[in-house]
């Protein structure tokens, strides 16, 4: 071969390389590369009777469905509004039992304890064995992660909330704002809200919460 033909040899080798590593990086999944707009919406600490149930008939008029964290203890009196979210194929996940953090966080033991109480009663009131998790409060628990993982739960965070826990006295437009806001830039949104009885601002917010990403293209999805 004459040499000043190994330059361009030497091009066109590199230039097949480039492209077949282009081709590899796009064969990995959509899901891996988070390609499309897609919102959980969560909702924790319930169920109550009256925002819970707003809360359902807003995403039964909207056609959307959604994820709730349930407090096992607050389960009493309210067996009509827990049934009704599993009927209306919403995922039911566990909270806690008790919300009661000295308890709860006492141990890796204790956290497992207290969850598959809070799932056993989700079981006898629904028939549903829920098997995602969300830890009270949040942050990072590793040895309980640990733990809850290998008895089969799924542990869900967020990277978004709509301000009902951490804006004291939060009106609807600040909310909505919030929500907004915390979410801007992302392709894949977990938003943090709660059904408990205080929140029935949240409620009225939600209808503006779900137009605005159903109008940014997002599409909602259950864990």
């Amino acid at each position: 071969m004459q040499r000043r033909f190994i330059p361009a040899l030497m091009l066109f080798v590199a230039l097949l390389m480039l492209l077949a590593g282009l081709g590899a990086k796009n064969s990995v999944p959509a899901m891996s590369v988070a390609a499309e707009k897609e919102i959980y919406l969560t909702f924790d600490d319930g169920p109550s009777t009256s925002v819970t149930e707003k809360i359902l008939d807003v995403l039964q008029d909207q056609n959307v469905k959604a994820t709730f964290f349930i407090v096992g203890d607050r389960v009493a009196g309210r067996e009509k509004t827990l049934r009704r979210i599993a009927r209306e194929g919403h995922t039911l996940g566990v909270h806690s039992q008790t919300h009661v953090y000295s308890q709860i966080y006492s141990s890796a033991e204790a956290l497992l304890k207290d969850a598959e109480t809070c799932a056993e009663t989700v079981r006898t009131v629904t028939g549903v064995f829920p098997r995602v998790y969300r830890f009270p409060g949040g942050g990072d628990h590793p040895a309980s992660a640990k733990l809850l993982r290998q008895h089969g739960y799924r542990i869900v965070g967020w990277n978004a909330v709509c301000g009902d826990e951490e804006i004291r006295g939060a009106d609807v437009e600040t909310l909505y704002a919030s929500a907004v806001k915390t979410a801007k830039g992302k392709n894949c949104v977990v938003m943090l809200m709660h059904d408990s009885a205080t929140h029935k601002q949240t409620a009225q917010a939600l209808p503006l919460i779900i137009e605005h990403f159903r109008a940014e293209g997002y599409t909602f999805l259950a864990f």
